[in-house]
């Protein structure tokens, strides 16, 4: 597998896009399990498929463009809000990054990690060996380094926001029980992480919204940055409330790339609490 995405990483971004594009369209054909949580999940924020039907080319991508990602030349990468990272860092504070399954994920910490310096990025690990493999390896690079949810990935993160180092996270992913509470997402209930504002909160970390716009035509990616409007409820839950709006806010300026059929509504899994 990892020669095949070796080889896959060779082809120019544009035709793997394309080439996603399609494969998209034909999932959302074939699976219709798939496409009925896809168009739940998009009926649940107030779009039709009308408005979001490109919405099935761009999660195509999203997997199209992994080979490239990982192995292949770096990509094209512009940046809107840089100033909100540099004055972070000026003050010497960690920054929690916040980004929801939006546009491009995995460029966010790529190019954070090139332009600004080492970032952690919490992952659940891919429960077969030959997928773990995979990953681990193609997510291993500079300044780019991963923590597993586990309670020494939390500490591993803990550490690197007390030194004033960056941290990435995907909030809008439903975490294991006892790790979450149930909060409003698009008016339904969702199980939420209550990671994210903790991290902020027991560092004195800032927090950030980001998101990686894909640009049509394989142009390369947009990172979008957002300051953390105000501050963090002290509560666990209205800080779990408050995270589900952040991400509807960046979800509604680009639905056309948000992954509609991600299983944001289901049952978290059981785990450590």
């Amino acid at each position: 597998m990892i020669t095949l995405f070796r080889v896959l990483a060779l082809l120019p971004l544009p035709l793997l896009h394309a080439v996603g594009a399609a494969l998209g369209w034909m999932t959302f054909a074939a699976s219709g399990s798939y496409r009925r949580r896809f168009l739940e999940n998009a009926r649940q924020a107030g779009y039709t498929l009308g408005q979001v039907r490109s919405a099935v080319g761009e999660t195509g991508k999203l997997l199209a463009e992994l080979p490239r990602l990982w192995f292949g030349r770096p990509v094209r990468l512009e940046w809107t809000g840089t100033e909100l990272i540099t004055a972070a860092q000026a003050e010497g504070r960690g920054i929690v990054f916040l980004t929801p399954h939006l546009g491009c994920f995995e460029v966010t910490a790529q190019g954070f990690a090139k332009s600004f310096g080492p970032i952690t990025v919490l992952y659940r690990p891919a429960r077969k060996p030959w997928l773990r493999a995979l990953v681990d390896g193609a997510r291993s690079r500079h300044n780019l380094a991963t923590a597993p949810t586990t309670l020494a990935g939390v500490r591993q993160m803990l550490r690197v926001l007390r030194d004033g180092g960056a941290v990435g996270l995907l909030p809008d992913q439903v975490p294991p029980e006892g790790l979450g509470l149930w909060a409003a997402f698009f008016g339904r209930e969702a199980y939420t992480m209550t990671l994210s504002t903790r991290l902020a909160q027991q560092t004195g970390a800032a927090i950030l919204l980001a998101w990686g716009e894909r640009l049509p035509w394989g142009r390369g990616y947009r990172m979008h940055l957002r300051p953390w409007p105000g501050s963090i409820a002290q509560d666990a839950a209205g800080a779990a409330a408050e995270v589900n709006a952040q991400m509807e806010r960046l979800i509604r300026e680009c639905p056309h790339q948000y992954l509609w059929g991600y299983a944001r509504y289901k049952r978290p899994r059981h785990g450590p609490a």
